[in-house]
């Protein structure tokens, strides 16, 4: 199908939808959404999208990347009507029905983003892997900690660092929160990093901040950065 934006009109009603399915979660979505001419506009561009499910975050970002880079679309992050379209594209990725056909849709901010506030714009289950793929796209599996998950649940680590935007555009933090949360061989994330304990993501957030107050983070690498940290990180760091 080829690609296309939701109007504010497409956006109400699929957000009506979304709301609904908390009273009845087997309520089919609105694909129709998807082409009607008053919920959605064309993007003036011939993307054509397969209707597939995505993995992982990493999958995800990398098939969209990939797609909006191949027709050079000018730059997308802030059209809140192309992710909304999304989204709903891809619904049974963001949203996918259990063995009985319910959804469980979770907050709006999911579906629907909300470009000017990053706090909230991170959580969008497509656009938020995108940006993160983008501002990496020399090399995106250095930032594996936050795109190895599966897209209708990040989980902690995403949460504890995605949300901080000094991180997630630093080349050696994320290839050392990568190389500390991720395991090399399943490429998913270890046991316990998105817990509360020692080493965690939640750990490296508040190590990382007390770091930048004496160092510049943007010229250190992802082993000069592992060499410094805290004994509490050996654990991952050696897993």
């Amino acid at each position: 199908m080829k690609i296309g934006r939701l109007t504010d009109v497409g956006m109400a009603r699929f957000a009506t939808w979304l709301d609904s399915l908390r009273i009845d979660p087997t309520i089919q979505p609105p694909a129709e959404l998807l082409t009607d001419l008053i919920a959605c506009e064309p993007l003036g561009a011939s993307v054509e999208l397969e209707a597939k499910r995505l993995s992982s975050r990493f999958d995800a970002a990398e098939y969209i990347h990939g797609c909006i880079t191949a027709e050079q679309l000018p730059e997308v992050e802030g059209d809140s009507g192309l992710w909304a379209w999304l989204s709903l594209f891809f619904i049974d990725t963001v949203c996918p029905p259990d063995a009985k056909g319910g959804r469980k849709p979770g907050a709006l901010a999911r579906h629907i983003p909300e470009p000017s506030n990053f706090q909230r714009y991170y959580r969008h289950l497509l656009a938020g892997p995108y940006r993160i793929y983008r501002a990496h796209r020399d090399d995106p599996r250095r930032a594996l900690a936050l795109l190895c998950q599966p897209v209708d649940s990040p989980g902690d680590v995403v949460e504890q660092l995605a949300s901080r935007q000094e991180l997630v555009t630093n080349r050696g933090i994320m290839g050392l929160a990568t190389k500390l949360y991720v395991a090399p061989d399943s490429l998913k994330v270890k046991t316990g990093a998105g817990g509360k304990g020692g080493g965690s993501a939640r750990r490296l957030s508040d190590v990382i901040e007390q770091f930048d107050l004496t160092w510049d983070l943007y010229a250190a690498t992802p082993n000069e950065l592992a060499a410094v940290m805290p004994l509490e990180f050996a654990k991952y760091l050696n897993h």
